[in-house]
């Protein structure tokens, strides 16, 4: 099985993840957001199976640092209209895997549902 594995590749948890998929011997194509960025079909698709409200991570610097206006009244549509412009909102990392998406690291999940 060879999974989807989508983040930043200096972001800590992503670090953290590719380290515990390695341990476990599972095979990844790593997708960078950094260099190939965000694809708006992808976020939609995540967002039916995970929520906009999981994959918007409102806690990094990038979030932060949005006017105002941007920061009020998110919606979905608007959400990842936000996340295409600044991928680094997206919380990392996602996977995709033959039985669904998984968004950030939890070994319990990952081990649950990759293994």
């Amino acid at each position: 099985m060879t999974i989807q594995f989508y983040g930043i590749p200096n972001c800590d948890t992503v670090k953290k993840a590719r380290k515990w998929l390695d341990a476990q011997g599972i095979a990844y194509d790593f997708h960078d957001y950094k260099k190939d960025g965000a694809d708006a079909g992808k976020l939609e698709s995540w967002s039916d199976a995970a929520g906009w409200e999981a994959l918007l991570n409102k806690r990094g610097t990038t979030f932060r640092k949005l006017p105002d206006e941007d920061k009020a009244d998110i919606d979905r549509a608007k959400a990842i209209r936000l996340m295409v412009e600044n991928p680094s909102m997206i919380k990392r990392p996602v996977v995709e895997y033959p039985g669904g998406v998984l968004v950030g690291f939890s070994e319990d999940a990952w081990k649950a549902a990759l293994q």
